[in-house]
């Protein structure tokens, strides 16, 4: 049983979902087979998966990562405190750049202006947001779709305004705010293992 069968298995709520899940692993790893890396914002319980998400990729995951044989000659002794990792950086993490950015320049802009430092054709937003309106986000995808960056949206709902924005738009159930978060999570769980397994199988 793969990733992917097992969420399905897991939250049968999420089975229609299945193409949608498939097409996000794809850009992720045609930008990460090309160099790129990921950006990821979100707002409240949101900005924490973007965290959250950030922490499964740059390390281990399910798996150890030992660094290839060419690296581990680099490295020496540090390398067996390394672990392989996916490029990955949450626009949620910068207080200083964020605070300073939100009290003199626009506080709606302040994932935006990280896409546009940060971004380059080729990379991909993650962009999480439970209802698809969140304009701080919105923004963000505008300024990643005219940097050529693909965007996948984490939402729910109907998919807001966030839903023309993306190359794909994962829309799960749920009626409240709370219901929405939790199936976040099993998704973009199940993206960082399907990720990981490809990028380092059979460790």
């Amino acid at each position: 049983m793969n990733d992917l069968e097992r969420l399905t298995k897991k939250y049968p709520a999420l089975s229609g979902m299945k193409e949608e899940v498939a097409g996000a692993f794809q850009i992720l790893k045609e930008s990460y087979e090309n160099g790129g890396k990921l950006l990821a914002c979100g707002n409240g319980g949101s900005a924490s998966d973007s965290e959250h998400i950030v922490g499964e990729l740059m390390k281990g995951f399910y798996k150890k990562r030992p660094l290839k044989e060419e690296e581990k000659e680099k490295f020496g002794s540090l390398a067996a405190h390394l672990q392989g990792a996916l490029p990955a950086v949450s626009l949620t993490g910068h207080p200083a750049l964020s605070t300073a950015f939100l009290n003199d320049v626009d506080p709606e802009m302040v994932f935006a202006q990280q896409v546009y430092g940060y971004g380059v054709k080729g990379d991909v937003l993650f962009a999480i947001t439970t209802s698809g309106n969140s304009v701080n986000v919105l923004h963000a995808a505008k300024v990643a779709r005219a940097k050529e960056m693909r965007v996948i949206g984490l939402t729910g709902h109907d998919g807001g305004a966030l839903r023309e924005l993306c190359d794909v738009c994962l829309i799960v159930p749920g009626s409240t705010t709370a219901d929405i978060q939790e199936y976040h999570l099993p998704v973009y769980h199940t993206l960082c293992a399907m990720l990981e397994e490809h990028f380092f199988p059979g460790e």
